[in-house]
């Protein structure tokens, strides 16, 4: 983690009106939340729901050894040691984009509308049986999360493997500037973000964002199944080379001959053949541009098989969870939108090992003026031959319900408004069949772990 005298952070944020007694104060590490405050810290106040600087005299009383404060706030604590900055938000990014600067570490910046997290959990598996590597945690990659996790790393870090999140154009943009990515890589390109973004084709450009900040020697690894990104990268701002991965064979890095149950998916890659401990065609792909990264890194083949075996994702991402009762819960509740929740249902209902299988959907926020029209697509898909009970969650998710149910035998598809009466439906129908299974999926907004916990 960062440590720096306050002279130089005053420097590095573009402050000023440190008392120079103050000077010499040492900082270690950054903390935004009083309540997390660890001895030594500089306490950054941000001004979002609540405001931070409500809360300075509570972080320097757990342990912070300085605080930032805006100069548009009144009544500063002039008696503990403060840099004054225009603003707190600003003053984070400035101070992590000057430490990342400093730092000799290869960053690898990864976006896409799905498959960050995991993708991010495999390269850091693979990368760290050969490199000291640090990651984002959880899915802290925000505008606020990226300059904390880039604040934390050690000194003696080698490979650090950050995830950048948007919501709307320019926001990874800034998040490349920040942490200028040596080796950047994009996922997909689905449909979340509509609802701001307005096209899939503004969804490309906003992702494509994230080769902004590279070096003219980086290397941009994109899905190359994906023609949006392949056209997207003729508007580049700088020449860099591009590299594709994915399925087609015009792809450098190709995931081949796939095949999938609930112990995991096995596939190729040229001679090469690799196991994964997760279900699902979508996982062999991001497995594969893992893969690609690592060998421009240098990583050997028995390196990057033994990485993926030991792989531990962050939870609540295709999480085969076997319960006591004996029946199996695949908890896929992180987010939702309708590429994942294809992906999700196409692994889920090729899974052969379960004699009843239940499918629990919730709302897919954030999908713009049809949304009601993809919750109909999905609705569509699932197969009755294949699932046997089909529950929602949610006024939108209605809709799936209504679209199944024409295609499903009667009282096979219900759709609920409550949580606790859609748990115990849940409970009741597994009752005979204890030996199945369950996929529960959802946007974040729905709290869908909830059921999982209820269950488990």
């Amino acid at each position: 983690m960062i440590t720096r005298t306050l002279k130089e952070i005053e420097r590095m944020t573009g402050g000023g009106g440190l008392q120079s007694k103050w000077d010499g104060i040492e900082i270690r590490g950054v903390s935004i939340d009083s309540k997390s405050v660890e001895p030594g810290n500089l306490f950054i106040p941000i001004v979002r729901v609540k405001d931070g600087h409500d809360y300075v005299p509570e972080a320097i009383a757990s342990g912070a050894a300085a605080a930032l404060w805006q100069t548009d706030h009144p009544n500063p604590p002039l008696h503990i040691p403060i840099i004054f900055v225009d603003s707190g938000m600003e003053a984070l990014q400035l101070l992590a984009g000057a430490y990342r600067a400093q730092q000799p570490v290869k960053v690898i910046g990864i976006t896409g509308s799905n498959g960050k997290t995991t993708t991010k959990d495999m390269i850091d598996s693979i990368l760290g049986t050969t490199y000291k590597v640090h990651k984002t945690k959880g899915n802290l990659n925000s505008q606020v999360g990226v300059p904390l996790t880039l604040l934390r790393i050690a000194p003696d870090t080698e490979i650090a493997v950050i995830e950048m999140g948007m919501s709307e154009r320019g926001q990874i943009e800034r998040l490349s500037r920040i942490a200028k990515p040596d080796l950047a890589v994009i996922t997909m390109i689905g449909v979340s973000h509509l609802a701001t973004l307005g096209s899939r084709e503004e969804i490309a450009a906003a992702k494509l964002e994230i080769a902004v900040g590279m070096p003219p020697e980086g290397v941009l690894l994109l899905n190359g199944d994906e023609p949006l990104l392949l056209n997207g990268i003729k508007a580049l701002p700088q020449p860099l080379q591009c590299l594709c991965f994915g399925e087609q064979e015009s792809n450098a890095y190709r995931a081949d001959a796939i095949t999938t149950g609930a112990a995991g998916t096995r596939f190729s890659h040229g001679a090469a053949s690799y196991q994964i401990p997760l279900p699902g065609k979508h996982n062999a792909l991001n497995a594969i541009a893992a893969i690609a990264v690592a060998e421009l890194l240098s990583v050997g083949e028995s390196d990057i098989r033994r990485g993926l075996q030991q792989l531990s994702v962050s939870g609540m991402r295709m999480e085969v969870i076997r319960t006591a009762a004996g029946f199996t819960i695949i908890n896929d509740a992180w987010n939702a939108s309708p590429v994942s929740v294809k992906a999700a249902i196409e692994t889920f209902e090729v899974l052969t090992e379960y004699p009843c299988k239940i499918i629990v959907l919730g709302d897919m926020l954030e999908l713009g003026v049809n949304e009601r029209i993809f919750h109909r697509e999905i609705g569509r898909i699932v197969n009755p031959g294949r699932i046997d009970y089909l529950f929602t969650l949610g006024v939108l998710a209605r809709e799936i319900a209504e679209e199944a149910a024409s295609s499903f035998p009667k009282g096979r598809v219900r759709a609920f408004t409550d949580m606790q009466e859609l748990i115990q439906e849940i409970r009741n129908t597994i009752q005979p069949t204890p030996t199945g299974a369950i996929l529960i999926k959802g946007s974040r907004g729905m709290a869908l772990e909830n059921i999982v916990t209820a269950l488990a």
